[in-house]
């Protein structure tokens, strides 16, 4: 078994700019036209699947990525330079501080630093 992420957007490419800068992914190129697969040059991480659909996201994510970061006011910094916006500023939850966060396009995902200086990896 391969654990697969699927992202729905509406703009491929945009979405596909903005993620692989975030996670430093690379795209695989000459795909279907409705899907663009971005995965980690490395192999670490599972592959982001991006899913074009014609409808707006609508309501809160059911799933979201949270990436756990050594300094999450940097990394805050960084991708609200990439596009990101702040949904949720900074806040302290059971040991972690983190921000939640949205893509381009409204998809939600969280920026955490653990307060005990692990990295997560």
């Amino acid at each position: 078994m391969r654990l697969l992420y699927v992202l729905d957007v509406n703009d491929l490419h945009t979405e596909a700019d903005f993620w692989c800068a975030v996670l430093g992914f690379e795209r695989e190129e000459g795909q279907h036209p409705t899907y663009l697969t971005l995965r980690d040059p490395d192999g670490r991480w599972p592959n982001l699947l991006l899913q074009k659909v014609p409808e707006p996201r609508s309501g809160k994510n059911r799933m979201h990525l949270d990436m756990v970061v050594p300094d999450v006011a940097a990394e805050i910094d960084r991708v609200r330079g990439l596009g990101a916006r702040v949904l949720r500023p900074t806040f302290e939850e059971d040991g972690h501080l983190l921000a939640v966060m949205a893509d381009p396009e409204g998809n939600e995902f969280c920026v955490v630093q653990q307060l005990d200086g692990a990295t997560g990896e």
